[in-house]
């Protein structure tokens, strides 16, 4: 039988003797935590769904399964999440980042299609949790609740379960069969919705639970003193969004200003342009790269016709007319008033300055302490007091979908131990795979294939989905640009290059393992410095 390559010494040379006592330290198999998983809010294993679905074929459905254990909602991050694990890939330090969110987008989808189901793999425990607000942190804690057999109820003042995700984030970024699916998978294991009740007094009714989750996203525009004639046009974003899903459209006029920067912002420009402004126009009192929208929100937006005044605010709305005075920044990156006036024509205004949360129902709970408009929390995301839980929008932390989500995973986890007496399990924090843990000349070139965009023309008069993505064949390729960083994939460079034979390969199923025999191995390194994922380091040898 052929030899590995890195392996000339004949039987009965290299391994006649035992030859172990040489070394000063020892080759060891490790599993270091991937930087996507690490920076994924949501807390998804993503290399290792990531490796399943490099598989194709069944390999989707397993990665589907990986990625559900922490997160519902696979088809609505696929497009609505930021994704912040691609900016932490190490492969965009090679070339491109692998593009992550694209994957679980196909993935999630498959699922749709193909109606895989996930089912609750253990007895009721008998216990009752309500959750307050079905937006993505009380949907994501209902979900991880009811996989832990708790009976769960979701109180929603709205008519349709979604939360911002419904009613902050317009179709063309997520369409609602997406939504709706999803959202109906958490349904099916049981999970209790009642809709249109609005908890006003939560003192009042959670004496009828074992433990209560409070979601309650931030549904309420900020508002900003700006005098205005009395004709003037000024509506909300965030009101504004939510009536265009309820079928209700805005009277906006031919021009729009759209006042603030974030991605409020540019869904309410984008939007404009839709329902047949023929100018949207974002009044931003900063430059551009001081914007908290998300850069590829706002070149999407660019690129749909919608035009930007930076360093500008707005002093003045009358009929027809904006009053603004240009900014300029002081040495801190602070906008400061020049005195200089000029004037905008605009047939109406959309406020999108920040959104809070109505508070109102925690009046007379004990122990609750609310600051800066946010409910205290303890790590485990209990409020002061027992049993009460927070997070999402509620909690001091940024606010996001995917942290939203995160938040109910990690909730869910605090109060079923809460509910059984039990500390959690600990979670251990594995040492990060960074870039100079592996090495890259073993990955082949893969440029990176970037998800296509729908036509321009219907973008602007249609609110069709924009981002479009992948067909199979593609998103399998995308898949396979993982480098599987800090995670042994069974490529057996360790076993061919050890010029001692010590490295025993192992018929096991899933991940290909090996044995290091230490009655053989010098302690050369080898393995290590030629393991292209980083999945094994040197440790000193014990004396």
């Amino acid at each position: 039988m052929d030899k590995p390559f890195a392996i000339t010494l004949d039987v009965g040379s290299s391994r006649a003797n035992k030859t172990g006592s040489w070394r000063t330290e020892r080759a060891v198999y490790i599993d270091r935590l991937s930087p996507c998983s690490d920076g994924c809010p949501a807390g998804e294993d993503v290399q290792g769904w990531l490796y399943e679905a490099e598989e194709g074929g069944d390999g989707y459905e397993r990665a589907w399964r990986r990625i559900m254990e922490d997160n519902p909602f696979p088809a609505v991050m696929g497009r609505v999440c930021y994704h912040p694990c691609e900016t932490a890939c190490n492969r965009a330090q090679l070339d491109e980042a692998v593009g992550i969110n694209s994957v679980e987008r196909f993935v999630g989808d498959e699922a749709i299609r193909r109606g895989w189901q996930v089912s609750v793999p253990v007895p009721s425990s008998g216990t009752r949790v309500l959750v307050v607000g079905a937006g993505p942190s009380g949907l994501s804690a209902a979900y991880h609740l009811a996989l832990r057999g708790h009976a769960v109820t979701i109180k929603e003042a709205g008519p349709m379960a979604g939360g911002m995700m419904r009613f902050g984030i317009p179709r063309y970024r997520l369409p609602r069969d997406v939504l709706d699916a999803e959202v109906q998978r958490i349904l099916d294991l049981g999970v209790t919705l009642e809709l249109d009740t609005k908890v006003t007094d939560l003192d009042a009714v959670r004496g009828d639970y074992d433990a209560v989750f409070l979601a309650v996203g931030a549904q309420l525009g900020k508002r900003a003193y700006i005098p205005a004639g009395s004709a003037a046009h000024v509506l909300d974003a965030v009101e504004m969004l939510r009536d265009l899903e309820a079928g209700e459209k805005p009277l906006l006029g031919r021009r729009v200003a759209v006042y603030g920067g974030g991605n409020t912002a540019m869904d309410a420009a984008r939007s404009a342009r839709r329902l047949g402004a023929s100018e949207a126009v974002v009044v931003y009192r900063r430059t551009r790269d001081r914007m908290p929208a998300h850069p590829s929100e706002v070149a999407e937006a660019e690129d749909e016709g919608v035009l930007f005044s930076w360093l500008t605010t707005i002093k003045q709305v009358d009929s027809g007319r904006l009053v603004v005075e240009r900014m300029e920044l002081d040495d801190d990156g602070f906008p400061r008033p020049t005195g200089e006036l000029d004037e905008l024509e605009a047939d109406s205004l959309v406020l999108a300055l920040g959104q809070d949360t109505d508070l109102s129902l925690l009046d007379g709970v004990p122990g609750l302490v609310v600051e800066d408009g946010v409910v205290a929390v303890g790590p485990d995301l209990m409020t002061g007091c027992p049993g009460v839980f927070a997070g999402g929008d509620m909690v001091p932390h940024e606010r996001s979908v995917t942290v939203a989500i995160g938040h109910g995973k990690r909730a869910a986890r605090h109060i079923d131990a809460w509910l059984s007496g039990a500390a959690p399990e600990p979670v251990v924090r594995p040492e990060l795979a960074t870039f100079d843990t592996l090495n890259t000349w073993y990955y082949s070139d893969a440029p990176r294939a970037h998800r296509p965009l729908l036509e321009r023309a219907r973008r602007e008069s249609t609110f069709d989905e924009v981002v479009l993505g992948h067909d199979e064949s593609t998103a399998l390729l995308e898949a396979r640009r993982c480098m599987s960083c800090g995670s042994c994939f069974g490529c057996d460079n360790c076993y061919g290059v050890c010029p001692d034979n010590a490295v025993i390969k192992l018929d096991r199923p899933g991940r290909a393992a090996y044995l290091i025999d230490l009655d053989y191995c010098k302690g050369c390194g080898l393995c290590v410095a030629e393991c292209p994922s980083g999945a094994i380091s040197m440790v000193p040898e014990k004396i």
